[in-house]
C-alpha cells in the first residue's frame, strides 16, 4: 500500500498546471495516511477473513471469469483474478492489468469530467443542451439534467433501432445528436425535469459537450484530466484502434458476443480499466483532490423523488438513501457480457470492485459485504429495495 499511496501523492505534487485543457493540478497530497497502514495487524486480518469468506461463499470459483478487490482507507484487503481472456478456450488467464468494459460505470468518469469543466469555468450545469449541441431541438433540457437522468430523452439503444436506422451502420455520438435533431418529432420525449428515467442517450450527449467545451476528443480529455494524473495505466476510452487487443465479452454459456452497431458510442460506456486503476480513481475522490468539496457533495445527493423508496441517481452516481441515514455511493453496469460493480462505503472508506466479461450476475451481489463494514442492508426491507433499484444498469 505504501507504493500507492506514494505514488499518488508524487504525481499530485509535482503535476504542473495542464495548459491544454487550463487544469491547474492538485497540490501536494495531504489527507492521505502518510503510514504504510491506517490497519492494525489484528483489523487487517479480520477484514481479510470476512472478505474470503464472502466472495469464497458468493462466487464459488467454477462460472466467475473477471477480477474483484476490496480496499479498507485505500489498502487492499481482498483481490482475485479469476478465469481467462477467452474463458471457453482458457487461454490467457485474468490478471491485475487486464482491462475490463465497465460499461456504465463508465459514466462516473463522463459525469465528473463535466463537473471538473463546470469547476474552471467552461460550462454551467444550468447551461441548456443547445447552448453547446447547436440544432438541439429540446427545450428545458439542461446539462444537469442530462446528469442525473430527468431529461426525457429516452434511450437511443432502442429508439433508433425501431425508427429505422440501418444496424449494418456503426452508429457515433454524432449520429445519435444528429438522429434527435432529424427525428425528434418521431422520438417520444418526455417533459424535462419531470420524473428520473435512466437513458445512455444523456451520457452520449454529455460526452459531445465535453468536446465542445474542451476542445479536445473526449478520451483525450478523460486521460490528461484522471487517468494520466492518477497513473491509472490500464484506463482507456476504446476506439477502433483497440478493437484488436480490448477485452473481449462472453455470454455466460461461453459464446462470444459479436461487435455491432451501438459499440462505437462513449460517454455512457466504452472506459476500459482494472480493479486497481478504480481504487486509485475511488481514492482520489475520497480525499478530495480532484474536486472541490461542494462539487463531490453536488454529485452525491438524490434529485429524484417521485418515487418513495431507497434508490436515488445523483450527478452520474447511483446511491441508495438510506432510512439510518447512511448513504450508499454505486453504479453498476451491463454491456453484452460485461457486468461491472463499483460500490463505495463512504462513511467507512471502504471500496469494493467486482467486473467480469462473461455475463456473470453475481457480482452484483458483491453490495452485500458492505454490512461486514457498516449497517447497511441489514434491514430486509431496504435490501428487497435494494435489488430492484430503479433503472436499468445497463449499459
Amino acid at each position: 500500500m505504501i507504493g500507492l499511496i506514494g505514488l499518488l501523492i508524487l504525481l499530485f505534487s509535482c503535476k504542473d498546471k495542464d495548459k491544454s485543457n487550463g487544469l491547474s493540478s492538485t497540490s501536494a497530497v495531504t489527507s492521505y495516511p502518510a503510514t504504510a497502514s491506517t490497519l492494525s495487524a489484528s483489523e487487517l486480518r479480520h477484514y481479510k477473513s470476512i472478505a474470503n469468506s464472502f466472495f469464497d461463499s458468493m462466487l464459488g470459483r467454477r462460472h466467475f471469469n473477471g477480477s474483484i478487490l476490496v480496499a479498507k482507507n485505500g489498502e487492499i484487503i481482498y483481490e482475485q483474478y479469476n478465469g481467462f481472456r477467452n474463458p471457453r478456450v482458457k487461454k490467457d488467464s485474468i490478471t491485475s492489468s487486464t482491462s475490463f468494459h465497465l460499461a456504465s460505470v463508465s459514466k462516473t468518469f463522463t459525469s465528473m469530467a463535466i463537473l471538473k469543466l463546470g469547476e474552471v469555468g467552461k460550462l454551467n450545469l444550468e447551461d441548456s443542451v443547445a447552448k453547446f449541441l447547436p440544432g438541439f431541438p429540446c427545450t428545458g433540457v439542461t446539462i444537469k439534467t442530462l446528469l442525473n437522468h430527468r431529461s426525457g430523452l429516452p434511450n437511443y439503444v432502442h429508439y433508433m433501432e425501431r425508427l429505422g436506422w440501418d444496424k449494418k451502420r456503426l452508429i457515433t455520438n454524432q449520429d445519435v445528436l444528429d438522429f434527435i435533431i432529424q427525428r425528434h418529432t418521431d422520438i417520444q420525449i418526455g417533459t424535462p425535469d419531470r420524473h428520473f428515467s435512466y437513458s445512455n442517450t444523456n451520457y452520449a450527449l454529455l460526452a459531445l459537450i465535453i468536446e465542445k467545451a474542451s476542445g479536445q476528443f473526449y478520451g483525450d480529455y478523460l486521460r490528461q484530466t484522471f487517468f494520466e494524473p492518477l497513473a491509472m495505466k490500464d484506463t482507456y476510452v476504446f476506439t477502433m484502434a483497440d478493437s484488436a487487443t480490448s477485452l473481449p465479452s462472453y455470454f455466460y454459456s461461453g459464446k462470444q458476443y459479436a461487435f455491432d452497431f451501438l459499440d462505437l458510442v462513449y460517454g455512457d460506456k466504452n472506459i476500459y480499466s482494472t480493479v486497481r486503476d478504480l481504487l486509485k480513481w475511488d481514492q482520489a475522490l475520497h480525499y478530495g483532490q480532484l474536486f472541490k468539496k461542494e462539487t463531490l457533495d453536488a454529485a452525491y445527493s438524490g434529485y429524484s423523488f417521485e418515487r418513495r423508496g431507497i434508490n436515488n441517481y445523483g450527478l452520474g452516481w447511483r446511491m441508495f438513501l438510506l432510512r439510518n441515514g447512511k448513504k450508499f455511493i454505486y453504479h453498476n453496469g451491463w454491456w453484452h457480457g460485461n457486468r461491472t460493480a463499483f460500490y463505495r462505503l463512504i462513511d467507512e472508506n471502504v471500496t469494493i470492485i467486482a467486473l467480469s466479461n462473461n455475463d456473470s450476475k453475481k457480482v452484483y451481489s458483491s453490495k452485500k459485504l458492505a454490512d461486514r463494514f457498516g449497517n447497511y442492508f441489514k434491514n430486509k426491507d431496504e435490501d428487497n429495495e435494494s435489488d430492484n433499484s430503479s433503472g436499468s444498469p445497463s449499459p
